[in-house]
């Protein structure tokens, strides 16, 4: 598998697309509002920028595209009105790979214009936004050129299925059934992807410039946890039945491999510290249920199905994966049956996802 050409969330704006089954991720982009007005007000301890540069990347498309930069520009205008000064020109840079629906988001910048004038007072003509397609684990922008970097839940994806996951067939992930050799192989690409990373960010933000980066992660040692891999365990249960029922082939099923490390928070602070380029300011760990809409208002009677809405959540990261691999004729049963199996673990289980947030300043 490719992973460059053939990851992304499903683009559009139908029942199924990422646009309308994000409000888990826009939640967690939320949960880090005070991460992300500290590191502001640290980034203009350093420095007051007449343009400010800010790069949002795997920033997919939707809604929480524009609702993270809205944030981080409402805390620049918050600063800016305590110290007196003029809000600065602003340059958006909005980056995921190639297969990332930009169509939708460049529809949207009018919106977002008009809600950022609203919001912050800022008018079009200063407010600049670029996107830039390619994998964040390479150089994407000039030396120097970035203040302030974003990532949310996009980071636990890696630029690549780690070799050598032999002997985990019936798998989608790691799993509790996994040899030690699979796991071993999925961190050691995690450290890999992870320090190119900070490498290419260290090159292209300015001294004292600032990162807020989210990873769905998780809180205990074990990479293959209940807590990270749960999920992906589930939909190898429906896979596997229908392996069973002759539905799909059984080495199609064995070479599939979710290319995904859900580290831990003392993970990322030992990849951060090795590097060397980033000091670290805040590492946090929150969680936040499987289901978007629980204790919230459902908008329709779908939503009040928490197995629904998983279902529907996992169905618009995960649909483009398993099309490209599978073929498109087995997405509505595959998530039929995910759906049931969901349903009945929820009704006996606390479900939560875990998040790691790091907030880093580069170093001069």
């Amino acid at each position: 598998m490719e992973v460059v050409q053939v990851l992304c969330m499903k683009g559009g704006n139908g029942d199924s697309s990422y646009a309308n089954n994000s409000l888990v991720q826009k939640k967690v982009i939320s949960l880090t509002k005070p991460i992300m007005e500290e590191a502001i007000t640290n980034l203009y301890d350093n420095n007051f920028p007449a343009s400010l540069r800010i790069a949002d990347l795997g920033c997919s498309s939707g809604p929480n595209t524009f609702f993270a930069v809205l944030e981080i520009v409402n805390a620049v205008a918050k600063l800016c009105k305590k110290m007196g000064r003029p809000l600065p020109e602003l340059q958006v840079f909005l980056n995921d790979l190639p297969g990332n629906d930009f169509n939708t988001i460049f529809k949207s910048v009018s919106k977002f214009q008009k809600d950022l004038q609203k919001r912050t007072g800022t008018d079009a003509e200063s407010c600049f936004v670029t996107g830039v397609p390619g994998s964040f684990y390479g150089r994407r922008f000039p030396s120097k050129s970035l203040h302030f970097v974003h990532s949310s839940y996009s980071l636990q994806w890696l630029s690549q299925v780690p070799q050598g996951l032999e002997g985990n067939e019936r798998n989608v992930y790691m799993a509790s059934s996994s040899p030690p050799s699979v796991l071993k192989a999925y961190f050691e690409q995690f450290q890999s992807d992870f320090s190119m990373f900070l490498r290419c960010r260290s090159e292209e933000l300015v001294e004292g410039g600032s990162m807020v980066l989210t990873f769905l992660g998780r809180r205990n040692d074990d990479p293959s946890s209940k807590e990270c891999c749960y999920i992906w365990e589930l939909l190898a249960v429906a896979l596997n039945d229908m392996v069973s029922e002759g539905l799909i082939d059984e080495e199609k099923m064995g070479s599939f491999n979710i290319p995904q490390y859900t580290p831990s928070p003392a993970e990322v602070k030992c990849e951060v510290e090795k590097e060397g380029s980033f000091t670290i300011n805040r590492l946090e760990v929150s969680k936040v249920n499987w289901n978007a809409y629980h204790g919230e208002f459902c908008p329709s009677d779908d939503r009040k199905d928490g197995a629904y809405n998983v279902a529907m959540l996992m169905r618009a990261v995960a649909e483009p994966l398993l099309a490209s691999h599978f073929g498109d004729g087995i997405i509505e049963e595959v998530f039929s049956r995910y759906q049931k199996i969901v349903a009945d673990r929820m009704s006996r289980e606390k479900t939560e996802f875990v998040n790691v947030t790091v907030s880093l300043t580069k170093r001069g």
